[in-house]
This record gives structure tokens, sequence and C-alpha cells, in this order.
């Protein structure tokens, strides 16, 4: 089996932590706030009555005010649940050795189900392309970590990606507030996988893209003439590289510009990857970046 689990990375990801910026829901008592109201816990703030709420937690004094009702409302402290979404389409196949993308995204997987479970976190892991290949329910328990590993060990390319119905699939099923880890190269349709982001960032959850690249994909580095053969689709380009660059890195940096901005307007971390960075380099202005926001 496959070493996934770097002990720097995981070393160096656990100095700096992945606490949740935002309030999150959990399943027991935990590091951190939850949105689950009751009593004998810290009074938060009041809200609206809504039809279905208990009536035993109206506020019978401010309505004696005001004559609305409203509900108390209070807070305990909780786990969070974090869910890695792993694309593993035909385009992930990319890149020789350490600098293949799927392998560095198993790696990234591995690492943050790690560092999460060991923080008494619950971690869940969906494999996608166009469908679902391989889901893991979540789990705080360090046997999932070698579950997980078997997984990702066989684990193979199949289909191409079709990201965008997934994620909103994922906003629709998990209902409880958490963190959300999509690792993709996102070769996929813009517009679709904005859409699926904008629908988990409205369930409330704290979503981070993991954006995975080979150095070709940015510098397009080909010299000569070139054979390209589609990964996702069954089809061959014969040219000259040089002749296309220009349009092609044009096209590259819109496409980038697109996705930033669209992951920046929805309040989505955006992290591009290199796969010939090593993962510690790579992670660490993301988790610097978080431990900084989480004390605003």
């Amino acid at each position: 089996m496959a070493n996934y689990l770097d002990p720097k990375t995981i070393s160096r990801a656990e100095a700096l932590g992945l606490k949740a910026r935002a309030v999150v829901e959990g399943l027991r008592v935990g590091d951190h706030k939850s949105p689950f109201r009751g009593f004998s816990v810290e009074f938060v703030q009041h809200r609206e009555y809504v039809p279905g709420d208990d009536t035993r937690h109206i506020d019978w004094k401010s309505y004696a005010r005001s004559e609305r009702y409203t509900i108390k409302q209070y807070e305990q402290e909780t786990n969070y649940a974090a869910h890695v979404m792993l694309d593993s389409s035909l385009s992930m196949r990319y890149g020789e050795g350490e600098a293949n993308k799927l392998e560095y995204a198993k790696l990234l997987t591995a690492t943050l189900a790690y560092v999460v479970i060991r923080q008494r976190d619950s971690m869940a892991l969906n494999v996608f392309d166009n469908a679902w290949r391989e889901q893991l329910q979540a789990s705080s328990n360090m046997t999932q970590i070698t579950t997980l590993l078997h997984t990702l060990d066989a684990l193979k390319p199949r289909e191409k990606t079709d990201m965008g119905p997934l994620l909103e699939q994922l906003a629709d099923r998990v209902r409880r507030r958490g963190l959300i880890f999509i690792i993709s190269d996102c070769f996929d349709d813009v517009e679709s996988v904005l859409k699926g982001l904008r629908h988990l960032r409205f369930q409330g959850h704290d979503v981070t893209l993991f954006h995975v690249m080979h150095p070709d994909e940015i510098d397009f580095p080909f010299t000569g003439n070139t054979k390209f053969d589609g990964l996702e689709i069954p089809e061959e380009i014969k040219t000259r590289p040089h002749l296309i660059r220009p349009a092609y890195l044009k096209a590259v940096q819109s496409y980038l510009e697109q996705l930033q901005k669209g992951c920046d307007a929805f309040r989505v971390d955006y992290v591009r990857l290199n796969t010939t960075t090593p993962l510690t380099e790579a992670l660490t202005p993301y988790l610097v970046r978080r431990l900084q926001m989480g004390r605003l």
C-alpha cells in the first residue's frame, strides 16, 4: 500500500490546526462552537418564533413587552464534521510520480483526514467523477484512517468530471454545518462549479477548494511537433505548441480568474496547488491564513 501520510506535512498541519473559522454543528461535545440550542448552556440571543418551534422555549417576558413571540437561543461546545470531496476523474491521471495530480490529491486527502481525526473531530470521504464512486461515512475513530488509506490505494480514475451537480447533492445531504474540502483539478464548467459552491455556502458550510494543477497545465512548456491525447474525451490533436501557446495561456488565465473571483464572491477559500510544490510548503500559507482569520 502506498504511503500517503508524510510525517513532516502532518506535523506542520497539526501545529497550525484545522479548526473551523465559523460556527459549526457537531455530533458531540468538542472544541468548537455549535448553533445547537438548549438549556443549561450559555444564553446567546433571541430569534423570531416560527411554527413548529417548541413553545417551551418562548420568552414570555419578552412577549409581555413586545407582544411578539421570540425564542431564546443558547450555545454549547461541540465538535465538527469535515467532508472531503476527492476528484478521481480521468484528467487527474496527468503527471508522473509524485507530480501526478491524483497521487498529490491522495496525499492531501490523507493529511487532512489524519489531522481532523487527531483533533477528535469526524471526517467523511466522498470520491467522485461524474457520479459518486466511493463514500465513507463520517467517523472520528482512528480506524477511519486505515479504511481511508485502503480506499485511496485502490482508487483508479474512471470517467470525466461533472462536479457541480454533486456539490449541490452534498449541500442537500449534509445539513449539519461543518468543513467541506474539495480537491480537484476543476476540469469542468466553471459556472456549474460555482453554483454548487454557492449552494454549500448558503447551507453555512466552511468551504475550501483545493485546485490541483500540474505545471504543464499552467506554463504549457511543450515544443516541436506534439500530439495531445484527450484524457476525458477520445480525441487527439497534433500541433506546434508555440503557435497556440499565447491563446492557451490567455484562456487558462481567464478561466483561473473566473474561478478565483467566484470563490471570493461566495467566501470560499480557493487554494491553487502546483503538484511540483511539496505539500508541506503548499499547505502552510493556507493554514496560517485560517489561523489568522480565526482570531478576527
